[in-house]
């Protein structure tokens, strides 16, 4: 692969990653200021889907949850080194479907982050319900990405195998 070629494979994983960081903060400051979910609690949109505040102090689906100070710092560690970890790997990677996973991930999980600092929890509030059936928990755009990016590195793993021949990153 040349030089060129990874670079904007780079660019283009970082854009992603800072794009899905946008979109989430805008989006939690949207339901926090324009629309104060938290002093109404729900808003209603269809019969299969609301908006539902809800804060997460915990990681996903609430395991680890900071009952204290310390632990909320100790999340943000955590979760912040992952995140490096995840940024390292995107940095290292040639196939752009790959990188396209990484960003995802590395996009939602600073998004998080960023509300751990701000706030001391994550601010979920996407409440997809089918009557009282909720196949998912309340989550946010960061959670989304997170989960996306994280199916597609699982499925170009499984189905791709060799990504040598892959010709995104061949193309130079």
């Amino acid at each position: 692969m040349t030089s060129a070629l990874k670079t904007h494979h780079r660019a283009f994983g970082l854009t992603i990653a800072a794009i899905i960081l946008i979109l989430d903060q805008v989006a939690k400051y949207a339901m926090i200021v324009p629309l104060a979910l938290k002093e109404k609690g729900q808003i209603n949109l269809l019969p299969f889907f609301d908006f539902t505040w809800a804060e997460n102090r915990g990681v996903s689906m609430g395991m680890l949850e900071a009952g204290s100070d310390t632990g909320r710092w100790l999340l943000v560690a955590m979760t912040g080194a992952l995140a490096l970890g995840v940024l390292v790997w995107l940095w290292r990677e040639k196939a752009r479907g790959d990188v396209l996973g990484f960003a995802l991930v590395l996009g939602g999980a600073l998004g998080n982050i960023i509300d751990r600092v701000r706030f001391g929890y994550v601010v979920d509030f996407l409440d997809l319900h089918f009557g009282t059936f909720r196949p998912f928990f309340i989550f946010n755009v960061a959670d989304a990405a997170i989960t996306f990016g994280v199916l597609i590195l699982l499925a170009r793993a499984l189905l791709i195998g060799d990504k040598s021949g892959d010709k995104e990153t061949s193309n130079a």
